[in-house]
């Protein structure tokens, strides 16, 4: 049987240069979570935090950080249209730091023992743009 419905649009979030030069600026601990202070709803600053966590052995820190990331990320994708599904490119940059979120809260939640929710979060991420697990895998 043939699927005649069109598939979902592809969603493509803003992205904020002032707030990834910032992050780019950043060199310390400080300086990362100056940056997700100054620009809370920038997930790439809570990805990056998730990230240095997770490098420290801290993965509840780790696990709260990608979790910040994601929510604010996922208001995002709302507030462009996005309806709880459809692709959301690793390809578009803007994209990068809430998939970079989910990313994080999948490993961080294997980690913490919350099996079915890295298992979804991972999922996600796959159904989100299959190049995006396939990136951060190999990160």
């Amino acid at each position: 049987m043939q699927n005649l419905l069109p598939p979902p649009p592809e969603t493509r979030l803003v992205g904020d240069p002032e707030a990834a030069a910032a992050l780019a600026a950043a060199d310390t601990d400080a300086a990362y979570a100056a940056v997700a202070g100054r620009f809370p709803t920038y997930s790439d600053a809570w990805a990056a935090l998730a990230a240095r966590a997770a490098e420290a052995g801290q993965p509840v820190a780790a696990y709260a950080y990608a979790r910040t990331g994601y929510h604010r990320g996922l208001d995002q994708l709302r507030r462009s249209g996005w309806k709880g599904h459809g692709p959301v490119p690793w390809a578009h940059e803007a994209n990068r730091g809430f998939l970079r979120c989910l990313h994080h809260l999948a490993r961080a939640a294997g980690e913490i023992g919350e099996a079915d929710e890295a298992a979804r979060c991972a999922d996600f991420l796959r159904d989100c743009d299959p190049a995006a697990g396939d990136a951060l895998a190999s990160a």
